[in-house]
């Protein structure tokens, strides 16, 4: 079985079609999203739309908990978009309808499953929280901290927004980089494809792929989103993007 695992679309739209549609071309047999469905990008409710309409599985990421936890009050989103480290949340919240709000409150924090004969944990951070960040540099003592008492074949994770796969300690971790807001130097989203067949080692390998990144600017400044994507990312994503 072959699955694609999604993390960090960041309401990035364009980016999330060309993810899915690479996801297809190669084979995907399910596609499942490890958090950050929104946030910072101009595209909120076309991609929760889109997951919901194409039956992705989800995860709840920090910007979807932060969201639920804040709720609906206007007056309370009021406030929070007078102040800059909150506005873009805030606006990110006034984009969604019941529907969007009752699909998010409907999501996990973490999922585990089975594939052929494998356990998979797909978290946003950590096991232990969203917040955490799990780097290329991972070592064994640190992941054993990460996991506590989970004990994975696989362990999916996003929030770094910096792709890699490794095996360590008997673990395969996979982190899916960003799809929508890629921060590791290369202009190009990102997702991992994982194999599992019974009796037989998964494998697992980051995808790279290119999708309009003028789209996503124009839109960003034509629904003029308070505290959008960081100056030097656009920069990048303009300089080596298609």
């Amino acid at each position: 079985m072959r699955v694609a695992f999604l993390s960090d679309i960041h309401a990035n739209f364009p980016a999330l079609i060309r993810a899915l549609d690479s996801a297809k071309r190669r084979g995907a047999d399910q596609v499942i999203i490890a958090g950050d469905l929104v946030g910072g990008g101009p595209h909120p409710l076309e991609v929760i739309r889109l997951l919901r309409d194409r039956g992705c599985f989800a995860i709840l990421g920090n910007v979807e908990r932060k969201l639920l936890e804040r709720g609906r009050d206007p007056k309370v989103l009021a406030r929070m978009a007078r102040k800059k480290g909150k506005a873009n949340l805030a606006w990110t919240a006034l984009q969604l309808g019941a529907e969007e709000w009752a699909w998010l409150e409907g999501l996990p924090t973490q999922r585990t499953m089975t594939l052929a004969d494998r356990t998979v944990l797909v978290v946003h951070g950590s096991p232990r929280a969203d917040t955490d960040y799990l780097f290329p540099s991972l070592t064994a003592a640190a992941l054993r901290r990460w996991l506590g008492d989970a004990n994975p074949d696989i362990l999916v994770c996003g929030h770094s927004h910096i792709p890699f796969t490794r095996a360590i300690d008997g673990v395969r971790v996979v982190n899916c980089g960003s799809v929508g807001r890629p921060v590791d130097g290369d202009p190009r989203g990102s997702y991992a494809l994982v194999d599992c067949e019974s009796h037989r080692a998964p494998t697992a390998r980051i995808v790279r792929f290119n999708y309009p990144v003028a789209h996503a600017l124009a839109d960003l400044r034509a629904r003029r989103v308070p505290g959008a994507v960081p100056s030097e990312v656009a920069a990048g994503i303009k300089r080596k993007g298609s």
